[in-house]
């Protein structure tokens, strides 16, 4: 968190600040919109920054990018290192595009070297939109407090119907166990619906993660390749 938050979270202030406030938020989001306007349908793929090459959970985000990234989608993350750059790496490395969502942190969280395309934002609220905005498919891998914000973010408004019925598929089922175990809890106490469980996959096997992606985004939403859009050079508009 910078000052900037830190004072504006402290209560209200003069309107002229709020309103400054508002402006820099409004031009924030204009300039993460104008970026990643031509990316085309993601899959975004929420993970630990902390997990490193050679770690098995690496690994498997990095085949698993690999497979999506096949299937026609651009692999977007939120631009760390761990599991987002090995999800950045595997798109590029099958010749998919990847692209990204970076938060600036006080201890500075560099793009990975992965990228064909970032947007560099300050607040959270501002990059959990543009994580969600551009994309057909949510996938969770093994991570901490950021992940599950994200994760639950995304089934908040599948659940909400704010958005359509995206695919969400958590991979890692031993990492998750206890996660899923309240999960189910919630559901014992009706404080999630009854079929709500239903909104997400949790497998291990990337085979089924691409066959319910095939089902419940390309066929569903009758995805196929289709004239480029290409940017207009008046507007200063770039791919």
């Amino acid at each position: 968190m910078d000052k900037s938050e830190i004072v504006f979270l402290d209560g209200p202030h003069s309107r002229l600040k709020e309103l400054k406030f508002t402006l820099e938020t409004m031009v924030e989001f204009i300039r993460g919109f104008r970026a990643l306007h031509f990316i085309g349908p993601c899959i975004t793929i929420f993970g630990s920054a902390r997990f490193k090459e050679g770690h098995p959970y690496y690994e498997l985000t990095r085949e698993a990018a690999a497979a999506f990234a096949k299937l026609g989608f651009t692999i977007m993350t939120g631009g760390g290192p761990g599991l987002m750059e090995a999800a950045n790496r595997g798109a590029k490395e099958v010749g998919g595009r990847s692209v990204a969502c970076n938060i600036q942190l006080p201890v500075e969280q560099k793009p990975n070297p992965y990228l064909d395309k970032w947007v560099d934002v300050k607040h959270f609220f501002l990059r959990k939109i543009l994580l969600v905005k551009y994309s057909f498919a949510f996938v969770v891998m093994p991570g901490g407090f950021g992940t599950m914000d994200e994760y639950f973010e995304a089934l908040t408004l599948i659940q909400t119907r704010k958005i359509k019925n995206f695919p969400i598929i958590i991979f890692g089922k031993e990492y998750h166990k206890e996660l899923l175990a309240h999960i189910d809890q919630m559901k014992t106490n009706a404080t999630i619906g009854e079929h709500d469980d239903h909104l997400f996959l949790v497998t291990d096997d990337i085979e089924e993660a691409k066959a319910l992606i095939i089902e419940k985004s390309i066929n569903q939403y009758n995805l196929k390749p289709k004239q480029k859009v290409r940017p207009m050079k008046w507007l200063f508009e770039r791919e």
